[in-house]
Parts: structure tokens; C-alpha cells; sequence
């Protein structure tokens, strides 16, 4: 039986531009998450008090539903 050795180092770069990568992917998410909750904030902004009602909500809920 043959023993292979799988462990070899990363090329030169490599790391750094993985957590590049990966920052500027968690950045994206954080605006599209932030972009989400603004416009469910003025969708439910624009509804009256009789509407917020139907769905089991008041105004003062409209900004914690954004969070």
C-alpha cells in the first residue's frame, strides 16, 4: 500500500486573495441585507393603519420588521 503525502502549502497569493474575495462577498451581503430591509420598511411605510392592522402589525412595528 502506497502512502501519499496531500498536504502541500498554498501558492504565493493565494491566502490573501481568498480573504480578498471573501470580503468584498461578505461587503455585497451586508448592502444587499441593508438594501432588503429599506425597501420592506417603506413597503410597509406606505400602508395605512387600517392595512398594518390586517396583518397583525402597528406603526411603531414597521421599523423593528426592517431590522
Amino acid at each position: 500500500m502506497a502512502a501519499f503525502d496531500t498536504t502541500r502549502p498554498a501558492p504565493f497569493g493565494a491566502i490573501s486573495i481568498f480573504r480578498f474575495v471573501q470580503f468584498v462577498s461578505d461587503a455585497y451581503l451586508t448592502v444587499a441585507n441593508w438594501n432588503d430591509a429599506r425597501v420592506t420598511r417603506n413597503a410597509l411605510g406606505k400602508l395605512s393603519d387600517r392595512e398594518l392592522d390586517d396583518i397583525g402589525l402597528c406603526r411603531g412595528d414597521v421599523e423593528m420588521i426592517g431590522r
